[in-house]
């Protein structure tokens, strides 16, 4: 008995429809895709020489803009839907009083100890309203913040 061996079917696969389905997706995310969420409070930051990078995560952020309105927020929408509704648990930040700040700042590290405090000033803010954010951050015993400032682009 001769064996007759059959021949093998090759197999051709079409990947244009695939093509054109990456395409649309990328195509899709590049135009929803937002990198850098807009700023609720627009600040001029003054100007410094230091290179410290502010993390990227798990922040607590104390705005004060140049009129001496402090505003408050935390890059935890939960955090920030515990601290002012469930309604504003998007917005980035919420004007508070200085008199509100000290109960923020300890619910807010109670909700998560590893929070860093940052605080972004106007260059153009009075002194009084940085001083009392200071001084609240003293009696709360959270002396561990940092001041963000634009890198200095002539030294």
């Amino acid at each position: 008995m001769p064996k007759h061996k059959k021949g093998r079917i090759s197999v051709r696969i079409d990947m244009t429809p695939m093509v054109d389905v990456i395409m649309l997706l990328l195509t899709f995310f590049m135009m929803t895709t937002q990198f850098r969420p807009p700023e609720e409070v627009n600040l001029e930051m003054p100007v410094s020489h230091s290179q410290a990078k502010v993390p990227e995560g798990k922040v607590i952020t104390i705005y004060l803009d140049k009129d001496g309105v402090i505003q408050f927020g935390v890059d935890s929408q939960i955090i920030m839907g515990r601290l002012f509704g469930h309604e504003n648990r998007l917005k980035r930040s919420m004007p508070v009083t200085k008199d509100q700040l000290p109960n923020l700042l300890i619910q807010a590290r109670i909700a998560n100890p590893g929070l860093f405090i940052v605080i972004k000033g106007d260059k153009r803010s009075p002194y009084g309203p940085m001083e009392d954010i200071m001084t609240v951050l003293q009696k709360v015993k959270m002396t561990r913040f940092n001041l963000v400032t634009d890198l200095d682009k002539g030294a």
